[in-house]
């Protein structure tokens, strides 16, 4: 027997953690982390890009307006591939095991970052450029789909229920992190010329990821089976598809988990993509205005790290409606300081948005939508979940958002009331679901 069966076979592995202070905790806790923070650098990375360099390097031979729109169509087609993403791998990850899955898609994003990063300019080999971004911009949205749910589980199901909220929120931690490096690492390198930027400049952060996932890896392959997989395994009892059980059995826990989650994402799709660009066509300076989406991201770090605490003492609905909330109340207040054109102003309407409002409901988000379904199908049911709305939520928030400016003849107040109702609707779905921070997940694998 291997050395990673015996582990996996060992009883003592199949225990729940009594602490998250033990050297194994920890180093599920780092796992989950790391994962997630590569995952979405690499995802973010793309994002970023999307917004001001490929529209110069694969859509060069039309106007820029044209080739920003068709960049976040490219954007866009990450986030449909990530619910497949997620019933594809989230099917493995409930039939096979947690960590096998986690280890395979945080290869396959690596790659194909990499592969972005050598990918010739429109100008060198013609239309197959573009087609090859689109084709690696799917690849990334299969892979962060199977990701995230792995990761959000690997620790919850290791973790003491007491502290369920707080273990699953290092996966939610991990994506902001990814995106504050991914914008240190292009606002790095847009320092140089403009010319030498578009060349090659650009590059360089994509081909980073390589080192990245190495060191995930490293950490990752240490790490146990999730303890409530292992024992629901030695069941051996006959199971349907998990797809097949979410969609039957579960789809108001899906549909209402969606709504709920996808309010946190249309924050991000609205402030980090769409405003990013808005605010550079008003003529801020490029890595002032990358380096304040980074501070953006840290503040939604520490929100979700305090969020997620306070979740396990009070509730997940509590925290997550408060945030909504806030959110709808912030709406006109953050797009007159859009409107202003001043780099100070879109600083703090990112702590307002992306730091308070995404990290209060993204805190407790990841216990949320776990505690939504039984063991047998909580990587299915939570990736579903946390992809599709991604998907709505940030996925096509670019785009609408341009269209919806566009069609209010440049204002914004359009945009406003619909981000508004966005937020209540999300607060009617989080009532209509159950409380589950005292669920018992253990009672939940039948």
């Amino acid at each position: 027997m291997s050395v990673e069966a015996a582990q996996t076979h060992d009883p003592r592995n199949h225990e729940i953690s009594t602490s998250l202070n033990t050297t194994m905790m920890r180093r599920i806790l780092a796992s989950s982390f790391l994962g997630s923070m590569i995952e979405f650098y690499d995802f973010i990375l793309f994002a970023t890009a999307s917004s001001f360099v490929f529209s110069q390097v694969f859509f060069t031979d039309m106007p820029a307006t044209l080739g920003t729109f068709l960049s976040f169509t490219i954007l866009a087609a990450g986030y449909v591939a990530r619910p497949l993403g997620g019933a594809v791998f989230g099917h493995f990850g409930d039939r096979l095991g947690r960590k096998g899955v986690l280890v395979t898609t945080m290869l396959l994003m690596g790659a194909t970052t990499f592969a972005i990063g050598l990918l010739p300019p429109t100008a060198a080999i013609g239309v197959a450029a573009p087609i090859l971004l689109t084709v690696f911009r799917v690849i990334q949205g299969l892979a962060v789909g199977g990701e995230w749910g792995g990761a959000m589980l690997i620790a919850l199901e290791h973790a003491p229920s007491s502290r369920r909220g707080f273990a699953a929120s290092f996966a939610n931690m991990g994506g902001p992190a990814g995106a504050i490096l991914a914008t240190i690492m292009v606002s790095l390198f847009t320092m140089l010329p403009d010319d030498q930027f578009i060349a090659w400049g650009w590059r360089i952060p994509f081909l980073f990821s390589a080192v990245l996932v190495l060191i995930g890896l490293l950490v990752r392959l240490k790490v146990h089976e999730s303890p409530l997989f292992a024992r629901l395994e030695e069941k051996a009892e006959e199971r349907k598809a998990p797809l097949l059980e979410i969609v039957t059995r579960h789809p108001r826990g899906l549909v209402l988990g969606v709504i709920a989650g996808m309010s946190s994402y249309t924050v991000q799709g609205l402030m980090t993509v769409w405003g990013l660009s808005y605010v550079l066509d008003q003529g801020l300076d490029s890595t002032h205005t990358l380096w304040v989406k980074a501070l953006g991201a840290a503040c939604t770090v520490v929100v979700i790290w305090f969020a997620s605490r306070l979740s396990d003492r009070i509730g997940r609905r509590p925290i997550m409606i408060t945030g909504m909330l806030c959110g709808a109340a912030l709406a006109f207040p953050v797009m007159t300081l859009l409107d202003l054109g001043a780099l100070w102003a879109f600083a703090l309407a990112l702590i307002l948005t992306q730091g308070i409002v995404q990290g209060s409901i993204f805190g407790p988000f990841g216990a949320f939508c776990a505690e939504l379904f039984p063991t047998r199908v909580r990587y299915t049911g939570s990736s579903l979940v946390y992809q599709l709305s991604s998907t709505v939520g940030a996925g096509f928030t670019p785009m609408l958002a341009t269209g919806i400016v566009a069609l209010a003849g440049g204002s914004l107040w359009l945009l406003t009331v619909t981000w508004i109702v966005v937020f209540l609707i999300a607060v009617a779905a989080i009532l209509g679901t159950r409380e589950g921070r005292e669920l018992d997940l253990e009672g939940e694998m039948r």
